[in-house]
């Protein structure tokens, strides 16, 4: 090859993003880049994955923990197909990442062996930015375009490569000839504001509210103090989305917790009475536990017009950033606390924080699933990362693991992916290699990617500064938690029951197994303050299944649903509808 080809220049545009690693699975048709990536002498590096979805998984995961700009490499064909699974991920969940494909096709097209057509494969997942490089004048621009574009419309991209491209020598570039696109590296970093108008219609909303609820998604990262400090002028109560947990302090005592089918009876109460629900850079599917439409007046913000109104009717639309939108309502919401509502709700906060605690320490055979997250709770290390599979653990997640301010926690939210956790906490380790991550996960989770991954971490767990990355598996032995979070046992028979902590010490890691309830606040301090990473195995008990909690005013709307509403209900609706606009007279 040449001293300096198109190899070579893919990682100079990867370095002038500042993109730190790229993760992939090294194969002929990208071989020139992974060749050149590790020539580059870390910078960037590459992180070979033992499978393209892991490697997916590993870009959107470190565009979760880091907010940076993922990148996976693939090659064509199957390799390609692999790769699916992450960038949907990223897309349902609005994470910017590049995927770099090469292709190697020679002879008559349509009868090459591992051909795939390209751009039809990721016509969809990354429907904003699909190219082919044909030349090296244009991969340059091609890149820079694909690294914006992701960026702006935070969502995957791609670019391919044929082979002979990324082996063809760098001319002399001409940046201004004709056909020549020019670009220079940057994210676009706007500071994005509602009207005034729109401003002025949320505060007069909020202030004749007399029972707001405010709900907080991921797009509230950053904005805490702003949310506090408006629940508390409102006596407002809180609760969160699953994406949205790590926003704000769980230990406040009006955050009622998760919404939803997962979450708890407090943040089901909590909208069922509210007359006025501000909605902050959320996206919840679970509409059900929203209040009823026409119950409550709306407000929804979010950085992407597009998402307003989808789940909920909007009164009031609010399209900017998070932070600089409550800093502005801020400015203009009088203080006027319901200190009524804001008892109701913490009443609520404490009868269902004691009721999670019963569930906790109900008996089981051999270990109660939910206990092992709430010992998890006391014991988190500042500033930790945690990475969360999808099936049972979600439920004991959202219920029992409180998340106090510096702890970040990223799961697979929209696409509800299993086998994300390990690969998401290898991402984000690797980010921040000086704080303990760890990967919570069932076995179903652990056998159908972890236990390769596992070799990963073995691999580079001895240049990390703090080795501690626990990898807790929920060994049920069992097929009863689905990837969609469904609790359906024995749909499969039972698992194979296999010995992760044992394979953790097969490849040198440490491995405890826990099958005594009275020892699993010691086994979480042995797999804590261990010298390297860990996989703690809890043998659970299958028949502890998540219930999900009764949507408030449930009732009415099966009533409703049937067209047999009765004149009570009616009643009721509109004493609720006649002491909102009274509010609003008063103002």
């Amino acid at each position: 090859m040449a001293d300096r080809t198109v190899a070579h220049l893919v990682v100079e545009r990867l370095r002038a993003w500042r993109v730190p690693r790229a993760f992939g699975c090294p194969g002929e048709a990208i071989a020139p880049v992974v060749e050149a990536l590790d020539a580059a002498g870390g910078d960037p590096e590459f992180v070979p994955a033992r499978h393209e979805e892991s490697a997916a998984f590993m870009a959107t995961g470190h565009a979760k923990f880091t907010g940076g700009i993922g990148v996976c490499l693939a090659t064509q064909g199957p390799s390609a197909v692999h790769l699916l699974n992450g960038l949907y991920d990223a897309k349902l969940d609005s994470k910017p990442v590049v995927a770099i494909v090469g292709e190697d096709v020679t002879g008559p097209l349509g009868e090459v062996h591992e051909e795939i057509g390209l751009t039809r494969l990721f016509g969809d997942v990354c429907h904003q930015f699909v190219r082919y490089g044909r030349t090296p004048e244009q991969v340059p621009a091609l890149l820079d375009q694909a690294f914006r574009t992701a960026a702006a419309t935070r969502s995957p991209t791609c670019v391919v490569l044929p082979r002979a491209l990324q082996e063809a020598a760098v001319p002399q570039l001409q940046p201004h000839a004709a056909g020549v696109l020019t670009a220079t590296p940057g994210e676009p970093l706007a500071r994005v504001l509602p009207h005034q108008a729109d401003l002025d219609a949320a505060a007069t909303l909020l202030t004749v509210g007399h029972r707001v609820a405010i709900l907080v998604g991921q797009g509230g990262r950053g904005a805490a103090d702003q949310i506090v400090a408006l629940a508390d002028r409102l006596g407002a109560g809180v609760a969160a989305s699953l994406l949205g947990k790590p926003v704000l302090d769980e230990r406040l005592p009006f955050h009622t917790g998760v919404l939803g089918e997962v979450g708890s009876t407090a943040a089901a109460q909590l909208m069922g009475g509210a007359d006025t629900l501000l909605m902050v850079g959320t996206n919840d599917p679970w509409t059900d536990y929203l209040p009823m439409p026409g119950q409550a007046r709306t407000i929804q913000i979010d950085i992407d017009g597009r998402r307003i109104g989808t789940r909920y009717p909007v009164d009031v639309p609010l399209v900017g950033d998070a932070t600089e939108t409550l800093r502005a309502l801020l400015g203009q919401v009088a203080d006027r606390p319901d200190r009524q509502w804001r008892a109701t709700v913490e009443g609520a906060v404490d009868r269902w924080r004691a009721e999670a605690a019963g569930h906790a320490a109900a008996p089981a055979e051999p270990v109660n699933p939910q206990l092992v997250l709430r010992e998890l709770s006391a014991r988190l290390p500042y500033a930790a990362s945690v990475a969360v599979d999808v099936g049972s653990v979600l439920s004991w997640y959202a219920r029992h693991l409180q998340l106090p301010p510096g702890v970040d926690a990223q799961l697979c939210g929209a696409l509800g992916s299993l086998g994300c956790a390990l690969p998401y906490a290898l991402a984000a380790k690797l980010a921040r290699p000086d704080v303990p991550v760890l990967a919570l996960l069932g076995d179903a989770a652990m056998q159908l990617n972890g236990l390769a991954e596992l070799i990963t971490v073995a691999h580079r767990w001895q240049d990390w500064a703090d080795p501690r990355l626990v990898v807790l598996v929920l060994n049920n032995r069992d097929h009863s938690g689905l990837g969609d979070g469904r609790w359906t046992p024995g749909v499969a028979g039972r698992r194979a029951d296999v010995p992760y902590a044992g394979w953790a010490r097969l490849l040198g890691l440490h491995g405890v197994r826990v099958d005594r309830p009275e020892l699993v606040g010691a086994a979480w301090d042995e797999a804590l303050a261990a010298d390297r990473p860990c996989v703690l195995e809890a043998v659970v008990d299958p028949a502890v299944a998540p219930t999900a909690p009764e949507p408030a005013l449930a009732d009415l709307r099966s009533l409703f649903a049937d067209g047999h509403a009765t004149r009570r209900i009616r009643d009721r609706m509109m004493a609720a509808e006649r002491q909102i606009v009274e509010a609003e007279d008063l103002v």
